[in-house]
């Protein structure tokens, strides 16, 4: 004798094609929403203060590339730019460590001229690279320096003897920063902070630079902070050099 399923045990029907359908419609939309929000902050250009600082390491990048370049064709680095509108490199050899630090030369390397706020790059190269030919034994002098959490002074790049630890840089490219430099029209530029001390020995630096971390608190030892220091390591260099060496 059948017995009728009490109505609880019994299967209930399945859900109509469609409407299972439009439930996975619905979840692939919300994934695809996400994705799309996770994509976007990832690769959304930065903003804020943020803009002006990759824009400014991007052109360092793009600089250092450069120079490279001309240093494998030429056998040696360019001189400095010969003026703030000019940005064609100086004929004439550097005769001294001043003479070796300016503009970047923009017009002789083919980049562009400035950084994130629309200041000329600064160019220090040691003179040895300027001035010899790189086939040859030649000396880096540019040290670059940082600070501690307590503010003490450390060597990022070199030593105090270039010439017995080999290990300073050819040449220095770095921005000025928000608060001091030089325009893309030439005309000289001053923020109203006067604490930047670091900044303002940068500006002023021919072998001795400093790279640290940005800041606008004018209690930081060395005070604020925007320089974005960059250089031409000097493995890198001579690498370069070494693997388009002419044939004997």
């Amino acid at each position: 004798m059948n017995r009728e399923r009490p109505p609880h045990a019994r299967r209930r029907p399945a859900p109509p094609r469609r409407q299972r359908g439009a439930a996975l419609l619905l979840l692939l939309v919300v994934l695809g929403l996400g994705a799309s929000s996770l994509l976007m902050n990832l690769f959304s250009p930065p903003s804020g203060e943020l803009r002006p600082q990759a824009l400014t390491r991007a052109s360092l990048a793009e600089a250092r590339e450069a120079l490279l370049g001309y240093a494998v064709l030429h056998r040696r680095l360019p001189r400095p730019a010969l003026s703030a509108t000019d940005g064609r490199e100086n004929p004439r050899p550097c005769a001294s460590d001043a003479d070796c630090t300016g503009f970047l030369p923009w017009i002789t390397l083919g980049v562009v001229p400035g950084d994130g706020w629309n200041k000329l790059l600064r160019y220090s190269v040691s003179r040895d690279f300027a001035n010899g030919n790189l086939d040859q034994p030649v000396e880096a002098d540019k040290t670059v320096f940082d600070r501690g959490d307590d503010g003490t002074v450390f060597y990022r790049v070199g030593s105090a003897n270039c010439r017995v630890d080999d290990r300073c840089a050819p040449a220095v490219i770095f921005s000025s920063g928000k608060h001091l430099g030089v325009s893309l029209d030439g005309i000289p530029q001053a923020g109203a902070v006067t604490d930047n001390l670091d900044e303002q020995a940068n500006e002023a630096a021919v072998r001795e630079f400093m790279a640290r971390a940005a800041t606008g608190d004018p209690r930081v030892v060395g005070g604020s902070f925007s320089n974005v220091v960059g250089w031409v390591p000097l493995p890198l260099i001579r690498g370069r050099v070494r693997a388009t060496a002419p044939k004997p």
